[in-house]
């Protein structure tokens, strides 16, 4: 990607940036998209903010707080407490304890394996980490380093009116990795911020300025503590049109209350019936993605993505809702933490 002619200027608007490329190539190394019906999908209720817990389920009286970690050796296929209490002449014991480290070491070469695997499937797909700067230089400085320490994507970013320093954070970033990071500048600022800049034109911009098969969609209030992008870009090859960190589930019908009609009167009706009542789903196929870390093909996101979204609330449902095969949660929990909530 040729940064030379952009790199450091700043341009009035976000409409004002030129798209030269051809922007809506067919994806060359992705398989075909898989267009089962997803509707109704639910998910199984897991947990997947990042946080240790995991949901118990139903009727699990008296089951441990969420987030509690009671025995972590379980999770590696031990079935003995955490202070393996009992007799040490015990034959059976001794069994058991032989028994349980060789489950652990084989569900940790396998993990590896499966990691590798999906390293090698994708090495040939492009895929690009899309960012729109809006403040907060702190977290922008945080989420690009987090990026280019885990994975080998490109950063393509959107810095809006250089809020409170967060665009020359960005600037000096793409200075010392050229090769790593794009940047666009412009005087224009967020409209969630008093702007005129909407998130559906930046988004859209990011997506027809990008030349990537895969398209990866976050926050800056998100940092990667491993490679999470890995397991995304390989559901998206393998057939998904989009993955995400987090899944949703539609409200059971009847459930949600239209708003009232003040809220109507605003403007974006849809967009508030949308996000109403959802709910956290996956792993597996899922309904909808959140916004915040979500791999697309680029090429389906173009003709999805909501461009009159002025704030990006629900704008990441309607998304979802407009691609046109399965959206899944992968299966493993990903390494990723939010730094905290941005408005």
């Amino acid at each position: 990607m040729d940064t030379a002619p952009h790199q450091g200027r700043i341009w009035p608007t976000v409409e004002s940036i030129p798209v030269s490329a051809v922007t809506d190539k067919p994806p060359g190394h992705l398989g075909p998209v898989r267009t089962e019906d997803v509707a109704g999908a639910v998910g199984t209720g897991r947990d997947t903010t990042g946080g240790a817990g995991a949901a118990t389920g139903v009727g699990t009286a008296g089951a441990r707080p969420r987030g509690a970690r009671a025995n972590p050796a379980d999770e590696l296929g031990f079935s003995g407490d955490p202070e393996q209490r009992g007799d040490p002449g015990d034959d059976m014991l001794h069994a058991q304890r032989v028994w349980d480290g060789t489950l652990a070491a084989n569900r940790l070469d396998a993990a590896g394996v499966a990691a590798e695997r999906q390293r090698v499937a994708t090495a040939d797909v492009t895929a690009s980490v899309s960012l729109i700067v809006d403040g907060r230089p702190d977290d922008v400085r945080a989420s690009i380093e987090s990026v280019l320490e885990h994975t080998d994507a490109h950063v393509v970013a959107l810095d809006l009116g250089d809020v409170d320093g967060a665009g020359e954070v960005l600037h000096k970033l793409a200075l010392r990795h050229p090769d790593r990071i794009t940047e666009w500048r412009v005087a224009e600022t967020p409209h969630w911020r008093g702007g005129s800049a909407t998130w559906g034109a930046c988004r859209a911009k990011l997506l027809r300025l990008d030349t990537s098969e895969v398209h990866v969609l976050m926050e800056t209030s998100v940092v990667l503590t491993g490679d999470a992008l890995t397991p995304l870009v390989a559901a998206v090859a393998d057939g998904a049109v989009a993955a995400g960190w987090h899944g949703l589930e539609r409200p059971p019908e009847g459930a949600v209350t239209p708003p009232d009609d003040t809220e109507a009167a605003q403007g974006g009706l849809e967009r508030q019936l949308i996000g109403a009542g959802w709910r956290e789903a996956g792993p597996g196929r899922v309904r909808a993605l959140r916004g915040d870390l979500m791999a697309v093909r680029r090429s389906a996101a173009i003709s999805a993505l909501p461009e009159d979204a002025r704030d990006g609330e629900n704008a990441d449902l309607e998304l979802s809702m407009a691609l046109k095969g399965e959206l899944v949660v992968p299966s493993d929990r990903l390494p990723v933490r939010h730094l905290r909530r941005h408005g």
